[in-house]
């Protein structure tokens, strides 16, 4: 037996169910293009513990620093994380060694007796932990003439659905990829338009993280990487970064291929940022040309924060998380 295939690579994860159904696939799939072993490694990081608001707790890095500290000492070789989560700062000793095809990026709606969000009745409570979500539910629901209760709430998927399951709540909104993954998109009852709710810059993304040294296997796991998909976040992300935002500030953004027909012709990339209640919403989009270089995504990610930072944008986010 060769030592190709008897030393097995460690993939760290957060132990959330959600968490470890991402680093499975993950796993799976550099078994395949590896022919090694795959163990998954459970860390537990600082947001899994803690039961306060993310906002109040930093939000940016609480779910990665852990797993990130365990590749940099050898622990684990390699970190799988939702992109979304990852602060827009790269360590020069981490290598953002890929980012897999994207899966949904919209959020969803699980709502009792099979509700959309439009048919919610008078004073549905709706749970979110999202600044993000809630901007841009109370926004919504202002311009539409809807009047619903948006309750914070933190917890595994179990846990917010169970507040739907047992009355608690009328509504919870969440990640459709998150569903997806864990085979239970069957339980969503709306899936929310961009149009009405731009998701977190990166959400539906997985990102892999190796040690910056390990050249060998940061070029193995680069044969996951999406092109497209990688592209699209890097805007989104230099949008976020440009305003100055943490991942739990109320910021929305998504990057997307614009077409005529069959042929793709440019990319739009689409933000928003609002006060928590709704009260205030500015809503951009400018549009780049592909195929499009990282230099590009970055550019066109700082010019369309720049346009909402001339617009109002940074009184809208409160406090600042960087």
């Amino acid at each position: 037996m060769t030592e190709r295939a008897e030393k097995a690579l460690r993939l760290g994860t957060r132990r959330s169910t959600l968490a470890k159904a991402q680093s499975g696939h993950v796993a799976q799939a550099v078994r395949q293009l590896t022919g090694r072993t795959v163990e998954l490694v459970e860390i537990t990081t600082y947001g899994d513990t803690s039961r306060e608001a993310l906002a109040q707790i930093g939000g940016t890095g609480v779910f990665v620093t852990a797993l990130r500290d365990a590749v940099l000492r050898g622990e684990v070789d390699f970190a799988v994380h939702s992109l979304k989560d990852l602060p827009t700062t790269q360590p020069d000793d981490l290598t953002l060694a890929a980012v897999p095809p994207r899966e949904d990026p919209r959020d969803v709606l699980v709502a009792r007796d099979g509700l959309t969000f439009d048919r919610l009745p008078e004073g549905a409570r709706v749970g979110t932990g999202s600044p993000r979500r809630m901007a841009q539910l109370n926004a919504y629901a202002r311009h539409h003439g809807l009047r619903i209760e948006i309750v914070p709430i933190r917890g595994n998927v179990d846990t917010r659905i169970g507040y739907v399951r047992n009355g608690e709540l009328d509504a919870v909104v969440l990640a459709a990829a998150g569903l997806s993954r864990i085979g239970r998109i069957d339980e969503v009852t709306d899936f929310l338009s961009a149009d009405a709710v731009l998701p977190a810059p990166g959400q539906g993304a997985l990102a892999i993280e190796c040690a910056a040294n390990n050249v060998s296997l940061a070029a193995v796991l680069a044969e996951l990487d999406d092109p497209y998909t990688r592209v699209a976040v890097t805007a989104e992300r230099s949008l976020l970064a440009a305003l100055e935002a943490g991942c739990t500030a109320p910021v929305g953004a998504l990057a997307d291929l614009l077409a005529d027909g069959q042929v793709v012709n440019g990319m739009r990339l689409r933000g928003a940022v609002g006060t928590t209640d709704g009260s205030t919403l500015v809503q951009l989009s400018t549009t780049g040309s592909v195929p499009m270089s990282h230099s590009d995504a970055v550019a066109l990610g700082r010019e369309l924060a720049s346009e909402l930072l001339a617009k109002g944008a940074a009184g809208l986010m409160g406090e600042r998380v960087r």
